[in-house]
């Protein structure tokens, strides 16, 4: 019965790195240059990040060549930081935004950059492995009102519930 069980997560597991129908991964991605801490300015409510406010992510390389993923927050009903560590790798081309990412190994869920300010790399839009995973992320945590609008728009285009953003400060 293991077997069986481990065979059929086997095959769906590729399915949660997918990429959203419809959705497309920048390219032109340069890792070096995403490399650093980013601001969580709002996301789409999933269990593992609520009641969390002053969310980072923080993206370093790995002695594997993948990057390792060091996701902070603080939940102010328990005054206490919540920290979570994993590994994300490339899903094909090193310049196509699109990995996957593990904090429970051999898990891995949908890492997909959609919108990404190539110049300066100073906000990002994140998409995970279904439309019900959305991240607004910005180098500093108050990025220009007119960018996150911006940001905002671009998701509600491209089919995400805008009107359920919850943002993190």
């Amino acid at each position: 019965m293991k077997k069986y069980l481990l065979a059929i997560c086997a095959a769906f597991l590729p399915a949660c790195a997918s990429i959203p129908k419809g959705l497309q991964p920048v390219d032109g991605f340069e890792l070096t240059r995403y490399l650093g801490t980013w601001h969580e300015i709002a996301r789409l409510d999933h269990s593992f990040e609520r009641g969390l406010v002053n969310v980072t992510a923080e993206y370093s390389l790995r002695a594997d060549g993948g990057v390792k993923v060091l996701n902070k927050g603080f939940n102010p009903q328990k005054n206490k930081w919540k920290e979570a560590e994993g590994r994300a790798y490339f899903t094909g081309s090193k310049t196509t935004g699109s990995l996957k990412v593990s904090f429970f190994r051999p898990f891995y869920g949908g890492y997909h950059i959609i919108e990404l300010d190539k110049t300066g790399y100073q906000y990002a839009l994140v998409a995970g492995p279904s439309r019900s995973y959305l991240w607004i992320l910005a180098r500093s945590p108050e990025p220009p009102a007119a960018t996150i609008a911006m940001l905002i728009s671009k998701a509600g285009e491209l089919g995400f519930e805008t009107d359920k953003l919850i943002f993190a400060k």
